[in-house]
């Protein structure tokens, strides 16, 4: 077992626009996971103009990309994984991600590792991050073995296997120490997210900082009310959220008190 021993704990915030992003840095964020589409099925892949805003934005901020051609479930067809290609070729040629966010399942609830390695390679040396698809799994302890055994695969941004990481605690301590007993081979990070605010990260920090955190993910965001005056009765776009109007924001002081709670455990200045 491999006991935290002092440092920093990486934030990553996930958003969707360049006011999130600019939230999410000044709040404390050390890396951004940018998609498009945030608050409606979980994220798709961004556009390559919002990519070159946030990245003007906030410079000096590694971003990892979503690509993520639809929303729904994550078994995807030839032509979509040709897609899934393109993208990571164009993301990659620009020059302005620190790596990729994917997720592939084959119609048994498996990893397909066929097409998850072929999207590693296509997207080497930059770093990939296996998403919650893997939440999506039908044995988590078979599915982390699937993609350990894939040369390039950097982490797995995981919640337990459950609707939040703070509820399945016992699957993620699990996880940390397969993930340490292949520490001298592939080691993938287990990156814990999904229900992780200042009012819950202290349960996590507790139960997973001495099996090795290194790292945590949350959006920090809500639903806020847009600023269009008229609205016309009736009529909406087929978003949840704040009624039919809402915008999807990342606030800052949620970034920034996770942030102190975060150091003030490491010990961290």
């Amino acid at each position: 077992m491999s006991p935290f021993t002092g440092g920093r704990i990486l934030i990553e915030v996930c958003v969707d626009s360049v006011e999130s992003a600019v939230a999410a840095v000044r709040g404390g964020a050390d890396r951004l996971e940018l998609c498009g589409n945030l608050g409606i099925g979980g994220g798709t892949t961004p556009s390559m103009g919002l990519l070159k805003m946030v990245q003007r934005a906030v410079p000096m901020t590694p971003i990892m990309v979503m690509i993520r051609p639809r929303t729904g479930d994550f078994l995807y067809s030839e032509d979509e994984l040709d897609v899934i290609i393109q993208d990571v070729r164009v993301f990659k040629a620009s020059g302005l991600v620190a790596g990729i966010v994917i997720g592939v399942l084959t119609s048994e609830g498996c990893v397909d590792i066929k097409k998850t390695k072929r999207i590693v390679e296509e997207a080497s040396p930059l770093q990939v991050c296996f998403h919650r698809a893997f939440d999506m799994t039908r044995d988590g302890t078979e599915a982390f073995a699937d993609l350990s055994s894939i040369d390039g695969l950097t982490r797995i941004l995981t919640s337990g296997l459950g609707k939040s990481a703070p509820s399945t605690l016992p699957a993620l301590e699990n996880l940390l120490h397969l993930a340490d007993k292949q520490r001298s081979k592939n080691q993938v990070v287990i990156l814990p997210g999904s229900g992780i605010n200042p009012g819950t990260i202290e349960s996590i920090l507790d139960s997973l900082l001495p099996l090795g955190l290194r790292e945590i993910h949350l959006s920090g965001g809500s639903w806020m009310n847009g600023g269009m005056v008229f609205r016309r009765d009736g009529m909406g776009m087929g978003v949840d959220g704040n009624g039919e109007w809402g915008i999807w924001r990342t606030d800052q002081q949620t970034i920034r008190s996770l942030r102190t709670i975060v150091d003030q455990a490491c010990g961290s200045p």
